[in-house]
């Protein structure tokens, strides 16, 4: 039987490479960092991770995941509501709520977990989920598993959100909730916040989005990108990963209204279905807020680094997209293209990877 299906497969993955899209992943045999090691071409300059405040592996959070293994624990073997709740994952959905100026917060195994297990807990076919065309593939994900009425805008088109919000409210939708990407993980645009904060009251809709390229470094004070558009308190729903800024790990996690995350501790399959969160990261995540709280240098350095980097790729001559966020895109329109520029880097010790369709539009590879 799994003749036929194999023939199939090896014709996709021929035709995959064929069309230049196969991902190839590189070997890397040292710590996260500025500068890594990897298997094919040594010691080289990283231009491509999420490690934005550096904090893979900062001594501190080491120190932070390296007692936590020894007063906690390896894992829990467990889910959380029968034996998998420990102190610390209290304490943590605590300090990330005060972190963010929210009611409560729930952790996830993954960040893609939390925007998937977000909304059919939530929302039923009476309601609408009004979402950007440009959404990461877990809330795209997450809202295929809901039985709400979908509801698309042109990526942070702003007439064309109010449009979709007005046909929502013409079909008689119980509940509307806008949802977007804080910061869009491909582009690094950030989401015109304050704007769709006003036309969720002008249309009585809720707002949930999506800050795994945001917290920690965007807004004066690294809290996201409601802090960046001086939204704080509007936003009904917020997720986000301990994956990318907050020390790299794995993990994610909802944060928000009260109620809502109390329905989602009761009726969010992810969460009733899935192990604890590791000791070791828990704890490491904690002092990584602790860091945070107590000084912006880090946001502040990352502020520098990205405004000198863009100042001088400008000037250089490459086409990359405007804006203030530390995602950079080279825009170079050609799959191909990107992934012999990113081998000729390697070449030169820069380690840097083409992006292209699917995981980006077609013809916006870079």
């Amino acid at each position: 039987m799994y003749g036929t299906l194999q023939a199939d497969l090896q014709q996709t993955l021929q035709e995959i490479k064929d069309a230049g899209l196969y991902k190839k992943e590189r070997v890397i045999t040292s710590p996260q960092g500025a500068e890594i090691h990897t298997n094919e071409a040594g010691d080289v300059l990283n231009f491509c991770a999420n490690n934005y405040l550096g904090l893979s592996s900062h001594p501190e959070v080491l120190k932070a995941a390296k007692e936590t293994l020894d007063s906690h624990g390896y894992g829990m073997s467990s889910v959380r509501f029968i034996c998998g709740t420990q102190d610390i994952h209290k304490q943590l959905e605590a300090k990330l709520a005060e972190f963010l100026g929210t009611e409560d917060t729930i952790l996830y195994a993954a960040a893609f977990d939390a925007n998937g297990g977000v909304f059919e807990p939530l929302f039923d076919e009476r309601d609408a989920i009004i979402s950007d065309a440009l959404n990461h593939a877990s809330i795209i994900d997450g809202v295929r598993l809901c039985k709400a009425k979908r509801y698309r805008y042109t990526h942070n088109d702003m007439a064309d959100l109010e449009k979709q919000l007005q046909d929502a409210v013409a079909a008689g939708m119980r509940h509307r909730i806008i949802v977007t990407d804080g910061s869009f993980s491909m582009d690094g645009t950030i989401a015109q916040l304050d704007k769709i904060c006003d036309l969720a009251d002008q249309y009585d809709a809720l707002v949930m989005i999506d800050e795994c390229h945001s917290m920690g470094f965007l807004g004066k004070t690294g809290r996201g990108t409601h802090e960046y558009r001086d939204v704080m308190g509007r936003v009904d729903i917020i997720t986000g990963t301990l994956g990318k800024a907050l020390g790299g790990a794995m993990g994610g996690f909802t944060s928000g209204r009260k109620e809502i995350i109390e329905i989602l501790r009761q009726r969010s399959r992810p969460y009733l279905f899935s192990n604890t969160l590791a000791p070791a990261i828990v704890g490491a995540s904690l002092r990584v807020l602790e860091l945070l709280t107590e000084s912006t240098a880090l946001r502040d350095q990352l502020e520098e680094n990205t405004k000198y980097f863009r100042e001088k790729m400008t000037a250089a001559g490459f086409d990359i997209t405007p804006g203030e966020h530390p995602i950079v895109p080279v825009m170079l329109y050609d799959a191909k293209l990107a992934q012999e520029f990113a081998a000729k880097m390697l070449d030169e010790g820069i380690y840097v990877v083409g992006f292209y369709y699917p995981v980006v539009p077609q013809g916006s590879a870079f």
